[in-house]
């Protein structure tokens, strides 16, 4: 199976959507702030192994305790997505914190400086 074929799409989208409902809704770690959302996810070929892209709403303290519940509830996580999706194999999910938003935001700020200097 190449990396980008059509059954890998699937999979990745349909463990995105169930990782999300799973963070919103079932963990209750006090640790992990309740603006955190899944980016992206990245299954391999061989459904081993997943990269979860996850994006924190709040300061560094806040994306480092997220990380480090989220890590702690990885079994249960594991679990639950075993359950909820049917794979021969149920991917070991790494976490990864995506700051992809928060230097989208960070630009366009710059960008607005930029331009208000440039109308008078």
């Amino acid at each position: 199976m190449r990396k980008n074929s059509i059954k890998n799409t699937r999979i990745n989208g349909e463990v995105l959507r169930e990782l999300s409902n799973l963070i919103r809704g079932e963990i209750k770690d006090p640790r992990i702030h309740p603006m955190t959302s899944v980016v992206a996810v990245e299954v391999a070929p061989d459904l081993k192994t997943c990269k979860a892209y996850i994006s924190v709403l709040g300061d560094e303290a806040a994306q480092a305790d997220t990380l480090a519940g989220l890590k702690s509830a990885e079994g249960y996580i594991r679990s639950k997505l075993a359950k909820n999706i049917n794979l021969r194999n149920t991917p070991e999910i790494r976490f990864v914190l995506d700051q992809s938003i928060e230097y989208g935001v960070n630009m366009s700020k710059l960008i607005d400086e930029v331009n208000k200097r440039q109308e008078p």
